[in-house]
């Protein structure tokens, strides 16, 4: 039995979606696992790109509150660690943790 799409294909089309509002696109993005004494998980990181102005600077703000809906796991942290603009585009690094839930 297929156990569907992991947590970083879920999280990367979660955010394409969200991202198309300002013509954004993820342009790279890596995970890697992670395990506490209770939970098991993994990090993101992410890197995107797109046109600056109201909607996504709104967006990036709001971005750490958020609700994630990711079948089977939960969002628990998410930090903007990077952000820029240059000739009207902004680029953000984001980096968020994943929890797998039952």
């Amino acid at each position: 039995m297929a156990r569907g799409p992991d947590a970083a294909t879920l999280l990367e089309r979660a955010l394409a979606a969200q991202l198309s509002a300002f013509q954004g696109a993820i342009v790279a993005s890596a995970c890697e696992r992670w395990a506490s004494a209770t939970f098991v998980g993994a990090r993101h990181r992410l890197e995107f790109v797109g046109d600056d102005g109201a909607t996504a600077r709104a967006w990036l703000a709001a971005l750490p509150e958020a609700d994630w809906s990711l079948r089977g796991h939960l969002v628990a942290d998410v930090q903007l660690i990077d952000r820029s603009v240059r000739d009207h585009r902004i680029a953000a690094t984001v980096e968020i943790l994943t929890v797998e839930v039952e």
